[in-house]
């Protein structure tokens, strides 16, 4: 399951939390994986040992610590209220600055990946082209990527959209990175809607999910995962 521990942010120095675990077996890096708007939820709990068994040693921030330390809400409308109220709340930049000590905690020890969902997908994007010691991340249905799409990633880049995803226009934002960061690779996901990597969410497809995973698997293999 894991363990909590703290981390300080390098920009204020602020201490927040994070779920921490192991690499089983062979360890082959570190990722950070960035939750939803809800929270450290069991999705993230459950990506995050999903992650661990692949051996890969694993930290998920809570990155609403800064408006309530163990922020967690429900996948519907009043929890996604609930979340866009704390987003609203920190912004984008202190959370970046807490994404760069989840890089530093791991750096030590090996190359440093990213995952993210949601908001994190957005993080994920945003943290590829302003913070430093990543060496690939894969960004999941990150609302607002088009209106940053002239970021230009420091390291290697995938973005996973389903097709049926009512919040995010897939062929859209498809066609802005393709014009103005033709070297990310961009997939759409014919049968799934928004947060198709949550098991057994009316919006995953367990095919569409495995693929994405093994995609993202191939992209950190190819940029050090040992």
């Amino acid at each position: 399951m894991g363990e909590t521990i703290r981390l300080k942010s390098p920009g204020d120095g602020f201490e927040f939390t994070a779920l921490h675990a192991e690499a089983r077996g062979h360890r082959r890096g570190g990722i950070v994986v960035i939750q939803e708007i809800f929270g450290i939820d069991k999705y993230v709990e459950e990506d995050v040992a999903r992650w661990a068994a692949l051996g890969f040693e694993a930290v998920a921030p809570s990155m609403f610590d800064r408006k309530q330390v163990g922020f967690h809400a429900e996948h519907d409308e009043a929890g996604i209220q609930r979340g866009v109220e704390a987003l609203m709340s920190i912004g984008f930049d202190k959370p970046l600055e807490d994404l760069q000590a989840c890089i530093d905690y791991l750096a030590p020890r090996g190359p440093v990946f990213m995952v993210g969902y949601c908001f994190g997908g957005l993080m994920t994007w945003l943290a590829a082209g302003k913070l430093d010691g990543l060496a690939a991340g894969s960004s999941y249905y990150g609302g607002r990527i088009g209106d940053n799409a002239e970021l230009t990633p420091k390291c290697p880049v995938i973005c996973h959209f389903g097709h049926r995803d009512a919040h995010i226009p897939a062929e859209a934002v498809k066609a802005k990175l393709a014009q103005v960061q033709p070297q990310v690779p961009v997939y759409i996901y014919e049968n799934s809607g928004h947060g198709f990597n949550n098991d057994g969410r009316p919006d995953s497809d367990p095919g569409d999910a495995r693929l994405a995973r093994e995609r993202t698997l191939a992209l950190f293999e190819a940029n050090g995962a040992g």
